[in-house]
C-alpha cells in the first residue's frame, strides 16, 4: 500500500460511524485525501447509492490536535449557522466531536466543488473576490446573541514574537511596541478567523462563463448574481470554520493580508486592505487602530513560518522556501511601519 493510499484509508470506527448518516442502501465507493491543510486530516468519499447516482461528503479528522473539541464544535456552529446565508460553505451531516465514535475527534459534510489556487497567476483578479467574499462573512449576523460564536482569541504576544534572521531589527521593534499597547476599540463582527487563500474554493473556467454580463466597473455578474472577474474565474466556497470567532473586522482582513504578503510579495497584502474597504468592509477608520491589527496578526506568523512555507511547497509552490517567505514577511512588516505610522 502507497503512503497516499494510507492517507486515504479511512479508519474502522469511522467508517462505521459514517455509514450511519448514509440513506439506505448508499455505501463508501472510494475515499481520497484532500491535501493542504496543515491541522487536520481531510478525506473526501464519494458515495454510491443503489440507483448508481453519487455524491461526495468530506471527512475532517483532528489527530492529537489539542481543543479538538472546541474547535469541532465551533465548526459544527458554524456551518449550521451558514446554512442559507449567502456564504456558500460545506453543509454539516455530523460531528462527533469529543471522540466518543471515532478513533479521533471528526466532523462530516457535504463535499464544495472547486479548487484552492495558490500561484502568482491571476492574483490580480482573486485579490477582489477575497475581498467581496470577507465583506459578505464579516456582515453575517446571528439571529440571536447567544449564537454568536465565541470572543477572538489573540494568537500572539509582544514576548513570543521570532524576529526572522537578517530582519529589519529597527521596524520589527517599533512593531512589537504597537501590540504591546492594550487593544483598541472595536464593533464586533462576525470572523472566519482563517480567511486566506487556502481556505477559499474557485472555479477557474478557460473562458467566461456563458451568460455573464460586464458591469460598469468591468467585473462581472453571472446570470444568479454571483461575482465573477473578467475571466470568469468565481468563488464556489469557503472551508474551515473551526476557529470562528466574534471580533474585529481588522483581525479577518490583517490576517488574510499577511497571507497575501507571505504567498505572492508584500504589496499584495496592501493592496487586500484596499481592496476589502472598495468592497464595502468598514476596517477601522483610525490608521493607528488599523496598523494594530495588521501588525498584530502578521507578528503573530513570526512564530510558524516554517509550518506554512511547507504546506505551500506540498501544495506546488516549490519556490517558497521558509527563507524565502521569512523575507516576504519582513518586507510586509518594514512596509507596513513605514507606510501605515
Amino acid at each position: 500500500m502507497t503512503n497516499h493510499d494510507q492517507a486515504a484509508t479511512v479508519r474502522p470506527q469511522a467508517l462505521a460511524w459514517v455509514s450511519r448518516y448514509l440513506d439506505a442502501g448508499e455505501r463508501i465507493v472510494t475515499t481520497r485525501a484532500l491535501h493542504g491543510g496543515i491541522t487536520a486530516e481531510m478525506r473526501r468519499l464519494t458515495i454510491a447509492a443503489p440507483d448508481g447516482a453519487t455524491r461526495d461528503l468530506v471527512l475532517r479528522t483532528f489527530v492529537d490536535v489539542p481543543h479538538a473539541e472546541d474547535w469541532l464544535g465551533r465548526e459544527a456552529g458554524a456551518l449550521t449557522l451558514l446554512t442559507g446565508t449567502s456564504v456558500s460553505a460545506p453543509g454539516l451531516v455530523a460531528v462527533d466531536a469529543t471522540a466518543a465514535h471515532c478513533e479521533y475527534p471528526s466532523l462530516l459534510m457535504t463535499h464544495v466543488a472547486g479548487r484552492t489556487v495558490l500561484h502568482d497567476e491571476g492574483v490580480r483578479d482573486r485579490v477582489p473576490l477575497l475581498a467581496g467574499q470577507l465583506v459578505a462573512i464579516n456582515a453575517l449576523r446571528p439571529a440571536r446573541p447567544a449564537e454568536r460564536p465565541r470572543s477572538y482569541v489573540a494568537w500572539t504576544t509582544a514576548d513570543t514574537v521570532v524576529t526572522p534572521p537578517g530582519a529589519d531589527a529597527a521596524a520589527w521593534a517599533a512593531a512589537i511596541d504597537v501590540i504591546r499597547k492594550p487593544a483598541p476599540p472595536y464593533v464586533g463582527r462576525f470572523l472566519h478567523r482563517d480567511f486566506q487563500p487556502g481556505n477559499v474554493l474557485f472555479d477557474v473556467p478557460p473562458a467566461d462563463p456563458e451568460g455573464a454580463r460586464v458591469d460598469p466597473e468591468g467585473s462581472s455578474v453571472d446570470p444568479e448574481g454571483t461575482p465573477v472577474d473578467a475571466e470568469g474565474t468565481r468563488i464556489t466556497g469557503v472551508v474551515d470554520w473551526a476557529a470562528t470567532s466574534w471580533g474585529p473586522a481588522d483581525l479577518d482582513v490583517a490576517h488574510c493580508a499577511t497571507v497575501l504578503a507571505m504567498l505572492h510579495g508584500p504589496e499584495w497584502g496592501l493592496r487586500f486592505v484596499a481592496a476589502y474597504e472598495k468592497a464595502g468592509g468598514e476596517p477601522a477608520a483610525v490608521t493607528e487602530e488599523r496598523l494594530y491589527w495588521l501588525v498584530r496578526d502578521a507578528l503573530a506568523f513570526s512564530e510558524e513560518v516554517s509550518v506554512v512555507a511547507r504546506a505551500w511547497r506540498k501544495a506546488g509552490r516549490p519556490e517558497l522556501t521558509t527563507r524565502v517567505v521569512e523575507e516576504r514577511l519582513d518586507a510586509y512588516v518594514t512596509r507596513l511601519m513605514g507606510t501605515l505610522v
